[in-house]
């Protein structure tokens, strides 16, 4: 299930054919594949669909006559400014910003937690999404459509995002991260970074990397926003920035106090109407269940899918049993509903969303023409088209993220080597390597043992049940002689397949490399690797030709051979 797409970029003065791999990598979220290739049995869980030009005209059409409520536009544009200039955001992303104040500009939106370094690649990729869907909707559309990269600065799950993995050179996947400085459960936008605690983390991202050309440059770059930044969150958007900002990504932190009072009339909607908006999302849940599909978020039958920053913590709500306010979830805190109502008048930023309610804020805030999501987030935003419609809202077009997997030369000269195809090493690859060992083996070990033991048994038997007749004892005796002869000739097998899987160490080691390159520990390598190791291999020149590739949302995985 794959083709070649083979695309010629021209960039930087010089032109390059880069060759691109598509194939279907079938997701282990069936809602989703379906979104993705049988639509039809999943519409009625959204409101738009993204296949046909039709969806993105109604959606941009709603946009335009429908929405009403939504954030202050010219406020928006402002507080985005603001934000986008203190971590050094381009010329081309202000432009970007200040382009929201009119009213005929849309947006994509996309987001990822702030993660040490920026994370996983999948959090370039969503990047990289956002920056072509946006072009691409504005050349279909014929007005402006702005990429905003949401930043989930709220998030208190300290743990998800404090490291980064690498391959090391003994072809494990190793760690860095950074221990968390306080432990007190709030926002990662709140979390603030000792100086030292930076220092020790580059200090391992430096070990992690091979010498090469761009790695002095790389670490100077890393070292200097280290510098200016306070949080995971600063640091993460100053990275990004840096890698995204010639192509005008905005970026919104979900946590910034300028964009929470933005937020206010939403955050008192969601406090007056929380059980409405619950009993939406339970009904969106039976949607799902009702079609044969496994919800890919938690919902209980209480919920107020709201956090409320109290002591300095994020603390969950849930509706109190008594139907008097919120508690949280062991009933030791009450806060009334009149109290989290006037706090999203007075100080919504005391307020924050949960993953449910984030798709409703992120649409109030912003006039969404589609959100860039991947494979479970696509899942789980099928719960959500109730709620949706409670608030006079809809949903925006879905799109899948762009996905890729880097197949550097090493590993495709030993996948040549091995006559190795991208299925065999993505689906089968520890089948592979055993049936490449058999064919090294000379000695037939495997068949010639295996006689050994099947004449053993032959002659050796017999003799057992004519012994048996003396004395029972002896055949009892005989049987375990037997078993012990058998171990030992296992034995002897397995130290020989040893001694020559020792001869053939050089080729076992490639087969590993191949696999820790392409699927570590079974997963995607978009999922664990970092893209610093690939920036100080290469530079940033692959980077560059992914974000001008032609590629549209289609919910394809793509091989780009570099």
């Amino acid at each position: 299930m794959s083709y070649l797409e083979r695309i010629a970029i021209h960039t930087g003065g010089w032109r390059q054919a880069l060759q691109v791999e598509a194939i279907h990598w079938k997701s282990g979220q069936p809602l989703t594949e379906d979104y993705i290739h049988r639509f039809d049995k999943v519409g009625d869980l959204f409101d738009y669909n993204p296949w046909e030009a039709a969806g993105w005209q109604e959606r941009a059409d709603w946009l335009d006559k429908e929405r009403s409520g939504g954030a202050d536009r010219n406020a928006l544009s402002e507080a985005l400014i603001r934000f986008n200039t203190a971590i050094g955001g381009s010329e081309a992303t202000i432009r970007q910003a200040e382009l929201l104040k009119d009213r005929r500009t849309l947006c994509i939106v996309g987001g990822q937690q702030a993660s040490l370094f920026t994370g996983p690649l999948l959090v370039i990729y969503k990047a990289i999404t956002l920056i072509q869907t946006a072009k691409q909707a504005s050349d279909k559309l014929k007005r402006p459509v702005v990429p905003v990269f949401w930043i989930a600065g709220e998030d208190h799950d300290f743990d998800e995002v404090n490291h980064f993995h690498y391959l090391s050179s003994d072809l494990k996947v190793e760690k860095v991260k950074l221990e968390h400085p306080t432990g007190l459960r709030t926002s990662v936008s709140q979390t603030v970074i000792p100086h030292e605690q930076w220092e020790e983390a580059l200090a391992q991202m430096e070990q992690s990397l091979m010498p090469t050309e761009f790695r002095a440059e790389l670490m100077a770059s890393l070292r200097s926003m280290a510098d200016s930044s306070t949080s995971l969150v600063d640091y993460f958007a100053r990275i990004m920035a840096k890698l995204f900002g010639a192509y005008g990504l905005v970026f919104v932190d979900s946590d910034d106090p300028h964009i929470r009072r933005l937020e206010s009339p939403m955050f008192q909607q969601l406090v007056e109407r929380s059980d409405a908006i619950h009993s939406a999302l339970l009904k969106g849940k039976e949607r799902v269940l009702s079609g044969g599909y496994q919800p890919q978020a938690e919902l209980h039958d209480r919920g107020a899918n709201l956090f409320v920053y109290d002591g300095g913590e994020r603390i969950l709500l849930y509706p109190a049993e008594d139907g008097n306010g919120f508690t949280d979830r062991r009933g030791e805190r009450r806060y009334s509903r009149e109290y989290l109502a006037d706090l999203a008048e007075s100080s919504p930023e005391r307020l924050s969303n949960n993953v449910m309610t984030r798709p409703l804020m992120q649409d109030y805030l912003f006039p969404v023409l589609g959100a860039v999501l991947g494979r479970s987030e696509i899942a789980y935003w099928g719960l959500t088209r109730e709620a949706f419609h409670l608030l006079g809202m809809r949903m925006p077009l879905l799109l899948p993220r762009l996905e890729f997997t880097l197949l550097e030369g090493t590993v495709q000269k030993n996948m040549k080597k091995f006559d190795l195809s991208l299925e065999d090493v993505l689906f089968r690859l520890e089948d592979k390597q055993q049936g490449w060992l058999r064919e090294q083996d000379q000695l037939n070990l495997e068949e010639r043992f295996g006689e050994v033991k099947s004449r053993f048994k032959d002659s050796y038997e017999p003799l057992i049940e004519a012994i048996g007749g003396i004395n029972p004892g002896l055949r009892k005796l005989g049987e375990t002689n037997l078993g012990k002869i058998i171990e030992q000739i296992e034995f002897l097998k397995q130290k020989s397949e040893d001694g020559m899987r020792s001869q053939f160490e050089s080729g076992i080691r490639q087969f590993e490399r191949i696999g820790m390159s392409l699927i570590p520990g079974g997963k995607p390598q978009e999922r664990v690797f970092n893209i610093a190791s690939y920036i100080n291999k290469y530079g940033e020149g692959w980077l560059k030709e992914l974000l001008e590739l032609p590629l549209e949302p289609d919910g394809k995985h793509r091989v780009c051979y570099i």
